[in-house]
């Protein structure tokens, strides 16, 4: 039966028109995923959709808002949902539709014109929580409304799926082309997504790490982002270069504890940065202070576990050293509930935002999400005649 037949053909239309693919974020019709329509006298309505994969992971989100949404449309007293699978052909398209007819394994963040702000979170040494701040970060960002990416790019040390709560989650391939896997509003893509095994250890070096990162830039279907958040290895080793050389106008936060020691090697990870002409837009201070409250009277006092003043130190020291401003943009204290967020999957921004350590990271996204960019430190493609 037709459309004109039967015009609550072209009101379910429409209605599955709303439903969007839970990972791409566009409505299934544009996508090519409805294959079928049809409606008896009954009222009863038979949707085929066509999943890129056999084991898309959404099916069963998929089903209920096609099902809701058919339900909501006057008229249809029942709905039955049916599941196929996109041919080869179909893939095709759909990747040239969300490719937008740009050429494969083109990297959309180092294109003219792309308006995303890539920022890369790296430290000089491990175990400073350089992860923490990018997981909290991102979200933050992505509660005030922004569209986030987060890509871990520590590939020895990724912890980013675990800090989101998404364990043993799997990006799904339409062909080569990956779809990063959606949490709190974000789209995250990981290394450790894409091994066979959880527990399997990863021994690239140079040109596969080079290899493995272009991949996950450019046949990761990112779509249209604010920011992208990227958590850098922890130095200035192969992934911090080829950062530098695949998305120039890319900015770096440093991330350092409060002691000297973390804070000098905190500069050299600067340093690399700026050698790579990425600008350093500031540092964060993490483990800043603890804040105890005395049980007798109340008071709470800040005990500096780790010594003081190595944020602003480095924070001095690149600004001497790059010929700008680099401020100290926050001083995050440490807090069992921060530590434990990230444990849980649950980042302290979301879970508990009146915690100090929130607080501060909340302060930071705000920072980071009102900054207007200018040229200072950008490549303009241009060279002197």
């Amino acid at each position: 039966m037709s459309d004109a037949e039967n015009p609550l053909l072209g009101k379910i239309r429409a209605a599955l028109h709303t439903v969007d693919d839970p990972e791409i974020h566009r409505p299934i019709t544009e996508l090519g995923m409805v294959d079928e329509v049809t409606l008896d006298d009954a009222g009863h309505a038979m949707v085929r959709i066509l999943l890129t994969v056999s084991g898309c992971p959404m099916r069963n989100t998929l089903n209920t808002e096609v099902t809701k949404a058919v339900m909501g449309v006057e008229g249809v007293s029942s709905v039955e949902v049916q599941m196929g699978v996109m041919d080869d052909e179909q893939r095709a398209a759909l990747k040239q539709l969300l490719r937008g007819g740009e050429p494969e394994r083109q990297i959309q963040f180092a294109q003219p014109g792309n308006l995303t702000q890539v920022i890369a979170v790296a430290s000089g040494k491990g175990g400073v929580g350089k992860s923490s701040v990018t997981v909290n970060l991102a979200t933050a960002l992505a509660s005030m409304g922004k569209s986030v990416g987060i890509l871990d790019a520590d590939i020895y040390g990724h912890s980013v799926p675990d800090m989101l709560g998404l364990g043993d989650a799997k990006p799904t391939a339409v062909d080569d082309m990956i779809m990063p896997v959606p949490s709190m509003g974000m789209k995250v893509i990981s290394v450790g997504m894409l091994k066979p095994e959880r527990d399997q250890v990863i021994a690239w070096r140079g040109p596969i790490l080079d290899r493995a990162l272009t991949q996950l830039l450019a046949d990761v279907y990112w779509g249209d982002l604010d920011f992208l958040i990227l958590d850098l290895p922890p130095g200035t080793g192969d992934v911090a270069m080829s950062l530098g050389q695949k998305i120039p106008n890319s900015e770096v936060i440093v991330v350092t504890t409060p002691q000297q020691a973390a804070s000098e090697v905190a500069e050299r990870a600067g340093t690399m940065a700026a050698i790579m002409q990425q600008r350093v837009i500031g540092v964060v201070e993490n483990m800043s202070h603890l804040e105890v409250t005395s049980p007798s009277d109340g008071h709470t006092f800040r005990v500096d576990l780790f010594g003081s003043g190595g944020g602003q130190k480095a924070a001095d020291a690149l600004s001497d050293r790059l010929g700008y401003e680099v401020p100290l943009l926050a001083q995050i204290p440490l807090e069992q509930d921060l530590r434990e967020g990230g444990d849980n999957g649950a980042p302290i921004v979301v879970s508990d935002p009146e915690k100090p350590s929130a607080k501060a990271l909340l302060a930071l996204a705000e920072h980071i999400a009102g900054r207007t960019r200018g040229l200072a430190g950008k490549q303009l493609g241009v060279s002197p005649v």
